[in-house]
């Protein structure tokens, strides 16, 4: 059983399918409420996470924690925003 939220990091996670995501880097934390609001996960699963971006998963998606992070939800896929196009120049009159 974890006794300090320093001993999160370097844990491994997992989805709800068992494909590994990535390993705990950092926490979120909300120092107001004294809180963890989720997990800053970076070295992410390419096929999970677009480009192995890092993630922060939202401390409610955590389904258990113990020897490794197991999630109760994470999407199928996660990729960037997309850039939108630039914009057009206006035709010329001939």
């Amino acid at each position: 059983m974890l006794e300090e939220a320093s001993e999160l990091i370097g844990l491994e996670v997992y989805t709800p399918a068992g494909v590994h995501l990535g390993t705990v880097n950092n926490l979120v934390v909300d120092i107001e409420n004294k809180k963890i609001d989720g997990l800053f996960i970076d070295e992410t699963n390419p096929l999970l996470v677009e480009d192995s971006k890092a993630v922060n998963v939202p401390y409610r998606w955590i389904q258990s924690i113990g020897d490794v992070v197991l999630l109760k939800y994470f999407p199928k896929r996660v990729t960037s925003a997309k850039k939108a196009a630039p914009p057009k120049a206006p035709a010329k009159a001939e």
